[in-house]
């Protein structure tokens, strides 16, 4: 496990409202929203919903009454600590109205994109440095010639972009999860933020695994607070993974005009992770197309995005850009498109040696025995008939159909010349069908 967590800076809580970086009329315009649609009345539960800090919470709250938008209840909550409880006056009502009519934005206060871009800046992908060892480990579940760990290791290292290129079946999106897998270590993703007054939504639970917070021995909390800014999550550095139905416009801000709020393109949520592009030439938009979008992005680490009213804006672009393809580059780039892919790394299917250490490798994991008259007649009998191209699924599936004739038959795991044509057979009406 990488133990570079430590190193990530958390964001500090803000003691202050000037220091939450966001106008005042916006935060106490959240506060009744967020009170309006969730009938939430005390000042701790607003705190939490807000994601500040209790005395800013209260501090908010203080200032909606002495504006006469909201007031105390005269109840105080037993089962909240004896707490007091504040209601919408009617102008706050009113208020609330108004501003979810502009925006339907409510609940944790986004952080200001400055902020935002310090904060990627600390946790930057482009700061990791993987060991072999590291690599190694996330990949154990795969037979890769050390040659390639080679070849991927200061690629990762690099958090610049990656092109994995060979036949299909021979594991580049095993690969691809994988290197995810090494990097192991956490980072601070905002619920969302804030530019121009307008409020971008980032954090995307089916993205981003919020990890739980390690609860330190008593003289280090001391020491550290253990606290950080609510505003953000803190989660495993995020893997966007997408295949054919990537299209450009996956890449632009999304405007929800029922909301009048943003959501965050795959790019920007995968920040400090991961982009997979799988099955790159397989999508509507021609591959040259899709990385001419990311060459600027790519070669400066940064993005630019537009808003509704054609504003445009620079974010932080900081993910390591994996793409991956079964064709040849040359025939779906041009060398211009090439070059400015830094890593292309060749993933070929195993010669016949690497192809029988798998075999074992999943009949030893499956409880498959061996038979050396079945291997024979899978090598010198099936394998020429496609002229000796292994590929590395192909252990798995064939195992995995013996193990199904056999729980069919009700006979013992076993393999046999006729079971192997029987699990070839199936083999390659399955590629007939995914070609078409």
């Amino acid at each position: 496990m990488n133990m570079m967590a430590q190193n990530v800076l958390a964001p500090v809580p803000p003691k202050t409202l000037d220091e939450v970086g966001i106008s005042v009329v916006m935060l106490r315009d959240i506060l009744l929203k967020t009170m309006f649609r969730t009938n939430m009345d005390t000042a701790s539960g607003l705190a939490r919903l807000l994601a500040l800090p209790l005395p800013l919470a209260q501090e908010l709250i203080d200032l909606a009454r002495s504006q006469r938008l909201l007031e105390a209840t005269g109840t105080l909550h037993a089962n909240s600590g004896g707490e007091m409880g504040y209601q919408l006056a009617d102008a706050g009502k009113a208020r609330a109205l108004d501003a979810l009519s502009q925006s339907e934005y409510y609940g944790a206060v986004p952080v200001p994109l400055n902020a935002y871009r310090t904060q990627i800046e600390r946790q930057s992908i482009r700061n990791i440095q993987l060991t072999r060892d590291q690599l190694s480990a996330a990949m154990g579940h795969l037979v890769l010639p050390p040659a390639l760990l080679g070849n991927l290791g200061p690629a990762v290292s690099s958090g610049r972009s990656i092109l994995m290129y060979g036949p299909p079946g021979n594991g580049k999106s095993s690969i691809s999860n994988g290197i995810r897998d090494a990097l192991g270590d956490k980072i601070f993703i905002p619920r969302a933020v804030e530019y121009a007054g307008q409020i971008i939504t980032v954090y995307d639970p089916i993205v981003h695994s919020a990890a739980t917070e390690s609860v330190d021995d008593p003289t280090a909390l001391r020491k550290s607070g253990n606290r950080f800014d609510n505003r953000y999550v803190y989660c495993d550095r995020p893997t966007v993974i997408t295949g054919g139905e990537l299209s450009l416009e996956m890449l632009d801000l999304t405007y929800n005009p029922t909301a009048r709020t943003y959501t965050a393109p795959l790019q920007m949520k995968s920040s400090g992770g991961v982009f997979i592009v799988d099955d790159l030439g397989r999508q509507a938009e021609p591959p040259q197309k899709l990385v001419n979008r990311w060459i600027v992005p790519l070669e400066e680490n940064r993005d630019i995005l537009a808003l509704q009213s054609g504003e445009k804006f620079e974010v932080p672009f900081d993910t390591l850009v994996i793409f991956s393809t079964n064709f040849h580059p040359n025939t779906i780039f041009d060398k211009a498109a090439l070059r400015r892919i830094f890593f292309k790394i060749k993933i070929d299917g195993p010669n016949q040696q690497d192809f029988l250490k798998i075999f074992q490798l999943v009949a030893r994991k499956k409880k498959m025995p061996l038979s050396e008259s079945a291997l024979v007649h899978l090598l010198k009998v099936k394998y020429p008939t496609i002229d000796n191209i292994y590929a590395n699924y192909q252990p798995i599936f064939l195992i995995d159909q013996m193990i199904a004739i056999c729980e069919f038959e009700g006979i013992p795991y076993q393999m046999t010349p006729e079971l192997i044509d029987r699990a070839w057979a199936n083999m390659f009406v399955a590629e007939e069908a995914i070609e078409h």
